[in-house]
């Protein structure tokens, strides 16, 4: 993704996987915008599981991936176009814009960015909360909509409710009108009913699969070896959408009469984040930020990340 100008910024690489402790604020390259692309400069960096799934070798280890060194870690971001390739007419220099890479590097001062994969920030909130929205929205939006088939008047149950990517599945399923049951640790509650959830599920208390729940789609945000017990929280017919990696039986599946879709990592699509933007400007979804940490404190943020006891996203800021 575009190309160096002999210009240094400053960014968190690692040169070596491994724990949080890797990262480092250090100089490295400044990338220039190639056809098709947009120099952005960085005002704030979201955190995503991804990004401390593939520090740690554990993403390399499952699917085989090759991610060449030193890494930028980072996909999503939001901050201001600096330039332009003379190819793009969609955007321009000053434009405040917020997406997703396509192959990382937004724990940086500066990235350059397919244009096809930003839209123009929401007017109505910060860099900071637009930096936590790009991935966990558009992967919402494609699970419910795309691989659930959500339609108006059905029951979705979100397991993480309370998560990055939950948190934006409830809403917008709720959105559509239908039934929610989100499913988190009773701490957060009160959190997931105000996003809209019709039920709660207390997974340290019930877990979900010996309720009498009987939904139409299971969005599994939590992932994990025991991802096939969720069959059983669905009705005949229904279908299982995995967001995070799991492992999941075919063999059950068909036992249970139910569908089991395949994880699939989507193309972005800077359109769809558009109608996203017009969503948080006209007030319907909203982007809970937990935490916003310094660029310099990155591995803060992948520890906090790996926990997995969050409520909404973990954002870097890059830019004050």
């Amino acid at each position: 993704m575009g190309k160096t100008v002999g210009e240094t910024m400053k960014a968190i690489r690692y040169h070596v996987f491994g724990a949080p402790d890797v990262l480092r604020y250090e100089d490295a390259p400044r990338p220039a915008a190639g056809p098709g692309e947009a120099l952005v400069r960085i005002a704030a960096a979201g955190v995503n599981p991804g990004d401390w799934q593939i520090r740690s070798g554990l993403a390399a280890k499952r699917f085989g991936f090759a991610f060449p060194l030193p890494i930028i870690p980072g996909y999503d971001f939001s901050g201001i176009v600096e330039a332009v390739h003379p190819d793009v007419t969609a955007f321009r220099e000053g434009d405040a814009v917020f997406g997703m890479t396509g192959t990382g590097r937004t724990y940086a001062e500066y990235a350059a960015v397919p244009v096809t994969n930003m839209a123009h920030k929401p007017k109505s909130i910060d860099h900071d909360q637009a930096a936590g929205i790009p991935m966990s929205a558009f992967t919402a939006w494609i699970a419910l909509f795309e691989q659930g088939g959500l339609q108006k008047g059905q029951t979705v149950l979100v397991n993480g409710a309370a998560g990055g990517v939950g948190h934006f599945a409830v809403q917008l399923a709720k959105m559509a009108g239908a039934e929610v049951i989100g499913v988190a640790s009773g701490r957060n509650e009160r959190f997931v009913r105000q996003l809209g959830a019709d039920r709660f599920i207390d997974y340290t208390v019930t877990s979900a699969d010996q309720t009498t729940v009987q939904a139409d789609l299971v969005l599994d945000t939590v992932g994990g070896e025991d991802g096939s017990r969720l069959f059983a929280a669905l009705k005949p017919g229904g279908t299982l959408v995995p967001v995070a990696w799991g492992q999941y039986s075919a063999e059950q599946a068909a036992e249970a009469s139910v569908n089991l879709k395949a994880m699939v990592l989507a193309p972005f699509d800077g359109a769809k984040l558009a109608d996203i933007a017009g969503l948080i400007d006209d007030g319907r979804l909203k982007a809970t930020i937990h935490t916003i940490l310094p660029l310099q404190e990155a591995a803060k943020a992948h520890e906090l990340s790996e926990s997995r006891r969050l409520t909404g996203k973990i954002v870097l800021r890059v830019a004050e």
